[in-house]
């Protein structure tokens, strides 16, 4: 048993992550300012847990949140794409001051072990897909605020991965390849297309939904869910090698076209295709190259059609947690 602190512990990865590691039989600490995560993802563990009110930028919290603990997961960070655009600065800033204040604070306590959650988006637009880990990393375009979110992932693997060498009994990096499920936020583009389906099937006219998206529906992602991602994260934790890093995702790579008309399916509705305008920086592929976690044995059971049905079941119950819903 391990006693362990998981910063961002009450954000939608970070909350799963809490869970199954609850469930492992280790002691959990969780540090979060709850002002993207909710405190109610924890509330059936809140009494097997200890957590922690406080911003990652601060250098005290994060010193005293790390006091006694043998593994550190660092989640905390800012993500949905609108923020990207939003509040780059603040974004910047959790990465490179949060990061630091972990890194600092784990060696003063002497904590063995630190896994950072990165991001696909440090991979940009790369020019082999499926993308492996060892592909150049790039900024496209430090004028286009879209990037501090993959710069600031980018920048907290370097300090990972350069302190580690020297401070750390193991360290390693995941790289996320769109996380979904239930209470995933309302951002990112499952629960946006369960939010625009609640709206155009509440007050529709005719058979056929006009379903506006961005872009021309032609772009691809590779949907992975929580249950899968977390078992990549455990598998990392038991058995990832020191100084390395590794994409969990599925190989799955799907068009955004076809996610909008399985989740309208769901709905019981036909839609016809609205495309818009894409937002600067916009990838149009994306899918991971999984041969390295699949070397410890890791395996993706959900396929999309369950996922989705479990995860479009939750916002439609829960469309009054919805910002602005009337």
């Amino acid at each position: 048993m391990k006693k362990i602190l998981v910063t961002g512990g009450s954000g939608f990865i970070g909350s799963a992550l809490v869970k199954k590691l609850l469930n492992e039989g280790h002691k959990i600490r969780v540090l979060d300012d709850n002002s993207r995560g909710s405190l109610r993802r924890l509330q059936e563990v809140s009494n097997h847990i200890e957590i922690i009110n406080g911003d990652i930028r601060d250098q005290n919290t994060v010193a005293n949140a790390l006091k006694g603990i043998d593994i550190v997961h660092h989640l905390a960070y800012i993500n949905g794409t609108e923020n990207f655009y939003k509040v780059p600065e603040r974004i910047l800033e959790i990465a490179v001051k949060g990061t630091m204040n972990v890194i600092d604070s784990a060696i003063k306590n002497n904590v063995g072990e630190l896994y950072l959650a990165s991001s696909s988006e440090v991979y940009q637009t790369p020019k082999s897909i499926p993308t492996d880990e060892n592909v150049p990393l790039t900024v496209p375009d430090v004028m286009n605020p879209r990037y501090s979110y993959g710069g600031g992932k980018l920048i907290s693997e370097l300090l990972v991965i350069n302190y580690g060498r020297k401070f750390f009994e193991r360290v390693c990096i995941y790289r996320p390849h769109n996380v979904y499920g239930p209470d995933m936020g309302w951002e990112h583009v499952i629960p946006q297309f369960a939010l625009r389906l609640n709206q155009l099937t509440a007050n529709k006219n005719d058979n056929l939904l006009q379903f506006p998206i961005q872009g021309d529906g032609s772009e691809t992602r590779s949907f992975c869910h929580i249950d899968d991602f977390i078992d990549g994260v455990i598998l990392l934790q038991n058995c990832g090698k020191n100084i390395n890093v590794y994409n969990i995702g599925t190989e799955e790579e799907l068009r955004i076209i076809d996610l909008a008309r399985l989740m309208a399916g769901l709905y019981s509705q036909d839609i016809k295709i609205i495309p818009g305008e894409l937002m600067a920086g916009s990838v149009l592929r994306r899918c991971p190259d999984l041969n390295k976690i699949k070397s410890l044995g890791y395996r993706p059971k959900v396929s999309i059609e369950h996922g989705l049905a479990i995860t479009v079941d939750w916002y439609k119950k829960n469309m009054s947690l919805a910002p602005n819903f009337s």
